[in-house]
């Protein structure tokens, strides 16, 4: 431990913690820009220069460590004026387009400029000019807008490992960019997001389904119909200031039928019916030795990774859908001629905690006769500002149950929307069906938690099933090479781009704090333990669709409605 002083505070320190450290662990707040958690430290922004006693120039405090005896002040008039100085600059270089722009009033640049008070323009001169890329089906990148932080570029190379984009020319010149300054859709990007909740202003966003939606949603011709998604649910309301991890199913759905929807369904009953069909194609794939390890199916950000960086190992990949094309899919099929609905008529929203979700629903293969399984895609983010549009108050809003009978749904398909809740939610259906019997305990621990590798076991029958899941894309790479060299042990594997799966999607309320992914999670865990049932085969709802319309799990017409294939991405862009 070594000892100093912060703002005239005595302070004990581990040695090696940086000056940041230090000052937040007693409660003085120094402001940043660049800096990220559990990632080492860039001092690239400035922002958060403190005056140390003894040394000559301003210090970063989020890359230099303490020492004994140091005196540090993080509020004196010079650092101030610095910290002043590098806000106006960068508001300068930046549009001012503060009203019209999706990350008005959650914008930290603009935070930045309330706090020091920037009342003139004083540094007025030549800014750098960039088009849009608007190339990509799920996201818009706008440079004119970035400054320079870089949280954007190390979430992509450092978190996710994909280098998607990077740091182009210098001084004046310098952007973040894709490689050759390409558009999004032809680069290695997985459209997982994770980049747009780093970053602090509207440099990059998701592309706004919102006009379209509303143009369904109020024409006469057209039945638009919503579809929520697990993780929504338990983050909407954080939007709304409720307590984080508030279960708003009920509300949600009222809003949405105030805002025109004729039906509203849960994702979840499609989470079941995934379930289902995985998990038979699992026991498939065990009973006949091929195409092991399977991975799931469920993240369309994984799909994409492998179709572009590991295409030979598609035939290792479920051909499920995601639950939303397969609710969807159910929609314009079964529910379509069970009401007498024309299914050009139907309009699907899916309401997702995912910015892929968007790239997904607009795939040629998940269409029947050339009518996708869903129309459009809206973003939890979408979403509320839809709700602020229609003046709708979550305050006063009553709660409302889901229509069936694709509303209904069991806990497993509550946890899909957290890193192992798919697998977990599978090998509780896979148990039965391969023993008969039920598994005495539901939950498995072992796949729980933030880990980038989870691993479990389980016995059944005399089979030792080996599974393992993957918590966001930047860990795949090792389970990926074991597959290819035929040495790995796993039969089952689940994979999300996201770290901690999609409650932490790239739609979801912006955040910089790791605690609220946790209460996040935790919801969906309680949501699951308060339910009567909560094994997918027990949707009695789910045994009905089979009964009158699929047949049974991995039939003929359960393979032409609720299965896709998957292609190589980098022969299709290349034309080849």
């Amino acid at each position: 431990m070594v000892g100093l002083t912060i703002n005239n505070v005595k302070v004990k320190a581990e040695e090696g913690m940086t000056i940041l450290e230090t000052a937040k662990s007693v409660g003085i707040h120094i402001p940043t820009l660049c800096h990220m958690k559990n990632l080492l430290p860039t001092g690239a922004c400035r922002i958060c220069v403190v005056e140390v006693q003894g040394m000559r120039g301003l210090t970063p405090a989020c890359a230099y460590p303490v020492v004994e005896g140091m005196r540090i002040e993080t509020n004196s008039p010079r650092v101030r004026m610095a910290r002043k100085t590098i806000v106006e600059l960068l508001v300068e270089n930046h549009p001012q387009d503060c009203l019209i722009c999706v990350r008005n009033k959650n914008c930290e640049l603009q935070n930045m400029a309330q706090i020091y008070g920037l009342r003139e323009h004083r540094y007025e001169g030549e800014k750098k000019e960039h088009a849009v890329d608007i190339s990509s089906a799920s996201m818009e990148r706008d440079p004119a807008k970035c400054i320079l932080c870089g949280r954007c570029v190390r979430t992509c190379g450092e978190i996710q490992k994909i280098n998607a984009i990077d740091f182009s020319h210098r001084g004046f010149s310098s952007n973040v960019t894709t490689p050759f300054n390409k558009g999004l859709n032809i680069s290695d990007c997985i459209l997982c997001g994770q980049c747009i909740l780093v970053c602090p202003t509207a440099a990059l966003r998701e592309k706004s389904s919102s006009k379209e939606v509303m143009n369904a949603v109020n024409s006469k011709k057209k039945f638009a119909i919503a579809q929520i998604a697990p993780a929504v649910r338990a983050t909407l309301g954080e939007e709304y200031n409720l307590p984080l991890g508030a279960n708003i199913t009920g509300q949600i759905i009222t809003g949405l039928r105030r805002l025109g929807f004729k039906k509203v369904f849960d994702t979840n009953f499609a989470a079941d019916l995934t379930i289902m069909e995985e998990a038979t194609e699992l026991i498939s794939r065990v009973s006949k030795g091929e195409n092991l390890p399977m991975f799931t199916s469920c993240c369309p950000g994984w799909i994409k990774y492998v179709e572009q960086n590991r295409p030979h190992l598609l035939n290792h990949v479920s051909t499920c859908k995601s639950p939303h094309e397969m609710e969807g899919a159910v929609l314009k099929t079964f529910y379509a001629k069970k009401m007498g609905i024309d299914p050009t008529d139907i309009f699907v929203v899916s309401i997702m905690p995912c910015t892929v979700k968007k790239f997904e629903s607009a795939r040629a293969e998940l269409a029947e006769d050339k009518l996708q399984d869903v129309d459009a895609v809206l973003t939890t983010r979408e979403l509320s500002r839809l709700f602020n549009m229609a003046g709708i108050d979550f305050n006063d809003l009553p709660e409302d149950d889901f229509d069936n009978p694709l509303g209904e749904s069991t806990g497993a398909a509550a946890i899909f929307g957290t890193s192992g809740g798919v697998m977990e939610a599978a090998l509780r259906t896979a148990y039965y069906q391969l023993s008969g019997t039920e598994l005495n305990s539901l939950e498995f621990s072992d796949v729980r938690g933030s880990g980038g590798l989870k691993e479990a076991h389980v016995e059944i029958n005399g089979l030792r099933l080996n599974v393992a899941v993957v918590n966001g894309i930047g860990n795949v790479s090792s389970v990926l090479d074991e597959a290819e060299k035929k040495e790995s042990k796993y039969h089952f594997i689940e994979v999300m781009a996201c770290p901690g799966g999609c409650i932490n999607g790239g739609g979801q309320p912006i955040h910089q704090k790791t605690e609220k992914i946790k209460k996040r999670i935790n919801a969906l865990y309680e949501i699951d333990s308060r339910m009567g049932k909560r094994r997918s085969h027990e949707n009695e709802s789910v045994k009905k669709l089979y009964r009158e319309f699929l047949g049974e799990p991995n039939s003929h017409i359960s393979h032409k409605i609720l299965h896709t294939e998957f292609f190589d991405r980098k022969k299709i862009l290349s034309g080849k």
